[in-house]
């Protein structure tokens, strides 16, 4: 009887190793890196990875869907700060995805959107979760820009996705992160663009994106 068992937690160990080899040859060789090369990483033959994701696509939403559970438990470790204020739940947001950027496999990023009712809820619970924050930063005064939620994860899919490894990427990216929340928290000088993107807008486009 304890076999199933095994078999299954072995299933999900397999899984992880891919997913972890696939982060790791991408940011290595690119998206279209090999899928053996991926399952060689991970010390499996290439008939495991069929198993678990038939294709290349199958694979980037896995990866995607992996994304979004780092993501909120970023979020999760926020909500949990006793007393952090609205702005600085934003900057521990931004430093948070800046940390695990390299594992972000995001359709801002290039991936193929995933539409399931798990992703779409994944995001959900992001973009509420941020909105939240700035309401309370609104509430108490540190922040003034008619900034969103949206505008949030678009500046950290930027931050987290290096445009050049030549670059000190990370010390860079600190620098955009400090010069936004400044910009966040006083809401000038500079005029902003509207009206703001909201995140039906954004869940149209990638349905448009994923139409064959």
């Amino acid at each position: 009887m304890p076999r199933p068992r095994k078999a299954r937690r072995d299933a999900e160990a397999n899984r992880e190793r891919l997913l972890a080899a696939a982060v790791t040859a991408m940011l290595r060789e690119g998206r279209n890196v090999p899928l053996a090369t991926i399952a060689a990483e991970a010390g499996l033959g290439i008939g495991t990875l069929y198993r678990s994701y038939p294709d290349r696509d199958a694979l980037l939403h896995a990866l995607e869907y992996r994304a979004y559970g780092l993501l909120n438990g970023i979020l999760d470790g926020i909500e949990e700060e006793a007393g952090l204020g609205g702005l600085d739940a934003v900057a521990r947001f931004l430093e948070g995805s800046l940390i695990v950027g390299d594992q972000l496999v995001l359709p801002l990023h290039g991936a193929p959107p995933l539409l399931t009712p798990e992703a779409v809820e994944a995001r959900r619970a992001i973009n509420r979760r941020l909105e939240h924050f700035i309401a309370a930063g609104r509430a108490e005064g540190t922040i003034h820009s008619p900034v969103n939620a949206t505008d949030i994860i678009t500046f950290s899919a930027m931050i987290t996705y290096p445009r050049s490894h030549d670059l000190d990427w990370d010390h860079l990216a600190r620098r955009q992160i400090a010069l936004f929340l400044n910009g966040v928290a006083t809401g000038g000088p500079a005029a902003v663009p509207g009206p703001p993107v909201e995140r039906t807008g954004v869940e149209q486009a990638f349905e448009r994106q994923a139409r064959p």
